[in-house]
């Protein structure tokens, strides 16, 4: 397993990968990220760029080259990456191209915790995300379409990567949806029983207990 990284935060991954390029200022910086469509992907938290690009130069990988100034605009500082920084920046690549690792959806949350609705409303729930995800699905789909009639797939293949997710989660659903509303789901009688006062049947509270001692 990796060990923690100097700067972990995923903005410092596309802050590097940017000024990879060539030296930029921080506001060059944050329009390429924006441009390239970065800040979806990485999440990107816009209040914390300066502290990022801060802490990337105290750990050696930028360094300050200059400053430039446009008009009556105040100087910017320019940064450009280090070999310490390019090695970072590919190490990091490596790590998370090669490397599963557990990512924690809000949606696994709620389905986690899903019993404490009715079997009813979860349907409606699901159902409501199933149209949505579908209905992202095309936009997605059209919006890829169009981009990569004047864009190369290498600079897209993470928004393939996000629709096929999307897709996946779509497929799962429909199948969640199918299994409840035809009533094959196997454990539905007991969750109904819950709502309806009777509690969850002793032979599944201690098959749960003996899950989580386990974990």
């Amino acid at each position: 397993m990796a060990g923690k990284r100097k700067v972990d935060n995923l903005l410092a991954l596309a802050v590097l990968a940017t000024v990879v390029q060539r030296p930029m200022h921080r506001y060059e910086i944050a329009s390429l990220i924006r441009a390239h469509g970065k800040d979806q992907q990485l999440d990107v938290k816009w209040g914390s760029l300066y502290t990022v690009v801060e802490n990337l130069a105290k750990h050696g990988f930028l360094e300050v080259v200059g400053t430039s100034r446009q008009g009556a605009r105040p100087e910017r500082t320019v940064y450009r990456i280090t070999e310490a920084g390019r090695r970072e920046l590919e190490d990091w690549t490596r790590e998370l191209i090669g490397t599963p690792a557990p990512e924690h959806t809000r949606f696994a949350a709620g389905l986690s915790v899903q019993m404490v609705l009715p079997p009813e409303e979860v349907i409606e729930l699901l159902g409501n995300r199933l149209a949505a995800l579908e209905e992202g699905i095309g936009a997605r789909q059209n919006a890829l379409a169009k981009t990569l009639e004047t864009v190369p797939r290498l600079f897209l293949v993470e928004d393939e990567y996000a629709l096929a997710m999307v897709r996946a989660e779509a497929a799962w659903v429909r199948g969640m949806l199918a299994e409840l509303t035809s009533g094959t789901f196997p454990d539905l009688d007991a969750w109904h029983g819950y709502h309806e006062g009777a509690g969850l049947p002793q032979e599944m509270l201690d098959l749960h207990e003996r899950g989580v001692s386990q974990d």
